[in-house]
């Protein structure tokens, strides 16, 4: 069976989804982002799988459901980060972000059988899952790699293929950095914690007098 991993930051105002401020406070911000990690991880939590291994920067909180092992992230930049998280497994491997709640065990449920990585594109260029089924190759496909681009998951996909791996691409999916994302990612699942939350801090801005868009 399949490693699944989460790499993930503590959600503390003021150190994660800043692009969100404005509209929404620093204190919303990181309420959203706990919303969003929670979502997360119900469903990897719902997935078959060998293991689920939390790679977390910070200290794990309230919204961590039993059944995860929790490691620290390494230094480094973001390629060296998921780089070390593909290192410390042993077997497949698929590795996903906090920033798309709207997951499903479904699109979590791999099967590397003919093939040997997943690569779930992200609609900012970037990408949201990559999965190995020799997650040792992990620092050699992705150190080097420019994150936070527009062009990061091209160039990372581009790394599997040169490699000469057989690459299985998943279903293109929105990642939450802004307020318009938030927006379109609460419309898919609504009843989600994340899309729970979104309506409440909406509404608090509202109050405020402050747009949210």
């Amino acid at each position: 069976m399949t490693t699944l991993l989460v790499i993930a930051k503590e959600p503390v105002p003021g150190r994660v989804k800043t692009r969100l401020t404005p509209p929404f406070t620093p204190e919303e911000a990181a309420a959203l982002a706990e919303a969003a990690l929670a979502d997360t991880l119900r469903a990897v939590a719902a997935t078959p799988a060998r293991r689920r291994v939390l790679v977390l920067d910070g200290a794990p909180g309230r919204w961590l459901p039993p059944g995860f092992d929790v490691v620290p992230q390494c230094a480094g930049g973001l390629d060296e980060r998921l780089a070390a998280a593909f290192a410390g497994c042993d077997g497949p491997a698929l590795l996903i972000g906090m920033d798309t709640p709207q997951v499903t065990p479904e699109l979590l449920t791999v099967d590397f059988a003919d093939c040997d990585a997943y690569f779930g594109p992200a609609e900012d260029g970037g990408f949201w899952a990559l999965g190995l089924a020799e997650p040792g190759s992990g620092p050699g496909l992705l150190r080097g790699v420019p994150m936070s681009t527009a062009a990061t998951g091209a160039v990372q996909r581009a790394r599997l293929v040169a490699a000469g791996l057989r690459v299985r691409d998943l279903p293109r999916l929105r990642d939450v950095d802004t307020a318009g994302d938030a927006e379109s990612v609460a419309a898919v699942v609504p009843g989600g914690r994340f899309g729970l939350e979104l309506a409440r801090v909406r509404g608090v801005s509202r109050e405020r007098g402050v747009s949210r868009l």
